[in-house]
This record gives structure tokens, C-alpha cells and sequence, in this order.
């Protein structure tokens, strides 16, 4: 397979198609399409499991947007940021899974379910939100434009884009049905409210 832009746009199509998406939003990985949802929609405050993976609270410490742990959240594959739309979707991967009107951020990290190693994905209805989020993720780049030179304004964008070696992985393991069973990706992670996280290095 011959890699090009293209590589990434037949990967956001396939996803778009397997999880119902009418947007996808092709990332580098997890925490970092999330750090764009926070960004793109500075949602306030908001609620998180004590249990989950720990760059959560670390991205809402770096991003100064306040948090607090639900104790009480036990969640299965996925949960809502709440009280915004944003969802944490790393163990999660199922056709047809998308919740209209959410913006739903997809692992394919290692151990997950469509298991590329690296490489992540937000999941949105709006058009709107496909184009600012991919735009944030390619360094406030207009992708109609091109050569990327040409361009004069930018918003601060983030160097967060999927590789295109990443996209063909991925599209090969789908197409072949390489996907872990959902059942491994019930894991269970430490309670962070008991962690020093939001300690700055001295």
C-alpha cells in the first residue's frame, strides 16, 4: 500500500462506518483527543471516576480545568467527563457504538481492542466540530490548503495527528477481524484520588 493523506482519510471513513460516527477525527492517541475535546469545548468543571487511567486527571491539571472524582462511578468500557459530552472511550470499540451528539475518544493503543499500538480517534455528529478538532490536531492547519505554506491565519493548533503507518495498521486488523474480545478490556485501574498527581516536579 502506497501511504499517502488519502491513508488517513480511508481509515477515518472506515471507523465513521464500523462505530455509526458520521465524523472521525483521527488522533495520536487517547489523551490527547481528549485534551482537544477540553480545549475545543472548556467544558468547567467536571466529574471523572477515582478509578481510571491517570493521564485523565493529569490532563485536566495541565489544562487548569478543575475536576473532582466520583468514587461512586463504576464504569465499563467508557464513561461521560460530566457534566459535558465528552466522553472517555479507550476501552471501548464496537460496531455501531456511537452516542449521537457525544464526542467520543477511541484507544488504539496497546492492549486495546483494535490494537495498532499506538494512535487514537474522537467520534462526533457535527461537521463543525470535525473540522475545528482536525484542525486543532494539525498544527491550525487549513487541510484544503495546500502546500500548507500558503497558508496565513491560523488557530493554535497541536501536533496530535495519527501517523499514516498507524492508519494502514489499523485498517488491515479491521478488515481481518483482528479485535481483542471486549471482555479483556475490563481493567481494573488504581484509585487516583489516592495519588500525588497534581504535585509539580521540584
Amino acid at each position: 500500500m502506497i501511504l499517502s493523506f488519502e491513508t488517513l482519510t480511508q481509515f477515518e471513513r472506515v471507523i465513521s462506518e464500523y462505530t455509526g460516527a458520521p465524523y472521525v477525527v483521527l488522533t495520536d492517541s487517547c489523551t490527547h483527543a481528549i485534551e482537544l475535546c477540553l480545549r475545543y469545548k472548556n467544558p468547567g468543571p467536571c466529574f471523572i471516576p477515582a478509578h481510571t487511567y491517570l493521564s485523565i486527571p493529569m490532563t485536566f491539571h495541565k489544562l487548569g480545568i478543575p475536576y473532582y472524582y466520583d468514587a461512586h462511578n463504576d464504569w465499563q468500557y467508557e464513561y461521560r467527563l460530566a457534566p459535558s459530552n465528552i466522553w472517555d472511550s479507550a476501552r471501548a470499540f464496537d460496531h455501531g457504538m456511537y452516542r449521537a451528539g457525544a464526542l467520543q475518544c477511541l484507544s488504539f493503543g496497546h492492549s486495546k481492542r483494535l490494537e495498532i499500538g499506538h494512535g487514537g480517534a474522537i467520534l462526533t455528529n457535527k461537521q463543525h466540530e470535525y473540522t475545528a478538532l482536525k484542525q486543532m490536531a494539525y498544527d491550525g492547519r487549513d487541510l484544503q490548503i495546500s502546500p500548507w505554506q500558503d497558508q496565513v491565519n491560523f488557530c493554535v493548533g497541536y501536533h496530535y495527528n495519527m501517523r499514516l503507518e498507524d492508519a494502514a495498521r489499523g485498517m488491515f486488523l479491521l478488515a481481518n477481524g483482528n479485535l481483542k474480545n471486549k471482555e479483556s478490556q475490563l481493567v481494573e485501574y488504581p484509585d487516583c484520588s489516592k495519588l500525588n498527581i497534581d504535585k509539580l516536579p521540584k
